[in-house]
Formats: C-alpha cells, sequence, structure tokens
C-alpha cells in the first residue's frame, strides 16, 4: 500500500512541481518560526547547505507530528552572495535594493529537502546552482518588478527564473529543479526507495 504523500509547503513552485510529474501528495504549510530558526543554526556557525537542511528538516517534523503514517517532504532555499544570505523582499523597494545588489554578479541557490517516515528523518539532500545576472539599472529593475509584481516578494532574490525575470540573467550553473526550490530527481530517486510512487 502506497503511504499518504504530504509536501510541507504551499509554495505555488513547490506544488507545480509534485503534480507536474503526477505526484498525488497534499499540501500543508508549516508553522513555525523560520527566522528564528535561521538565526539559531546561524549562531551555531551552520553554512548555508545546512540552514536550508535545518529549515526544510524542521518543516517537515512540524507537519509530520500531525499526518502519522505520511512521508512528509520539507523544503527550503537559501541564497548567498559575496557571503551575505538573503530573505524574501518584504517589499518593493527592497526587491528592488536586492536586484541591484545581485545586478553582474554571480550568487549560490542552495535548495534542501528532507523526508520524514514514522517520525524520522530518513531522508536528506541539498542541491546548489549558481546564478549569473547580467549588468543592469534601476530603471531596468523597476521595469521588470512592473512586470513580475507581487510574485517578485515571493522568493528569495525577489526573481522567479521561470517568469520575466529570465531576462535579468547571464548564466544559469544547476539542476532547474533545484533553482526553483526542490530538487526533483534525488527525491524522486527516494520515494521509489520508500514505495511511495506509483507505477
Amino acid at each position: 500500500m502506497i503511504p499518504p504523500l504530504v509536501l510541507a509547503s504551499q509554495s505555488a513552485a513547490r506544488v507545480a512541481i509534485l503534480r507536474n510529474a503526477g505526484l498525488a501528495f497534499e499540501a500543508l504549510p508549516a508553522s513555525l518560526d523560520e527566522r528564528g530558526i535561521e538565526a539559531d543554526l546561524a549562531a551555531a556557525s551552520a553554512g548555508p547547505a545546512d540552514i536550508a537542511l535545518g529549515l526544510a528538516e524542521a518543516k517537515a517534523a512540524a507537519v509530520a507530528a500531525h499526518r502519522p503514517g505520511a512521508i512528509v517532504i520539507g523544503a527550503d532555499q537559501t541564497l548567498e552572495a559575496a557571503g551575505a544570505r538573503w530573505h524574501k523582499p518584504a517589499s518593493r523597494a527592497e526587491a528592488k535594493a536586492q536586484l541591484l545588489a545581485l545586478a553582474g554578479r554571480s550568487h549560490h541557490l542552495r535548495s534542501a529537502v528532507a523526508g520524514i517516515r514514522e517520525g524520522v528523518v530518513r531522508y536528506r539532500h541539498v542541491g546548489t546552482a549558481t546564478l549569473t545576472m547580467r549588468a543592469f539599472d534601476a530603471a531596468e529593475a523597476d521595469a521588470y518588478l512592473d512586470r513580475a509584481g507581487e510574485r517578485a516578494l515571493t522568493s528569495v532574490g525577489a526573481y522567479q527564473v521561470e517568469g520575466p525575470a529570465i531576462r535579468l540573467f547571464e548564466r544559469i550553473d544547476g539542476d532547474y529543479f533545484t533553482i526553483l526550490g526542490l530538487p526533483l530527481l534525488p527525491l524522486l530517486a527516494w520515494l521509489r526507495e520508500e514505495g511511495a510512487l506509483s507505477p
């Protein structure tokens, strides 16, 4: 019997990734203090990959406590540029500042996924992608933000490469699903091992 599958997130991108892969699952957001967990991990000298993984595990654990018998998947992503970590922008002004700071530079996205079954973390994976934005000015950042609208505030770095933001990039090195926030192929391999994928 295939166990129920739960995604500890309501991220539109992550939901779409699993739905497009043909998985039957339920999406439930985790209720936790992400910034507090991140601050604790950073205080313990955790790097960007460990922070992403710690957050992914915390999300999965928070939802798994209410869904016994299910396989629960948690995911998180960090963006690091020149040693600094970035968060989702809280306003258009913050989004513009992030974009201009990233313009003409490379940054690293680390996407972590954790799987919990029967109260035990049975799967951990972190994928890394390196993205380089081309140089652009404030007027072009504003033009992009006009096109993107509120979506610019829903992801770290103020962009989604699957939308109009792709025009801001010069080079992308890494797995597409890692960039979207859920390294899919390794996750599917694990779910197969767990007997959690229908043919």
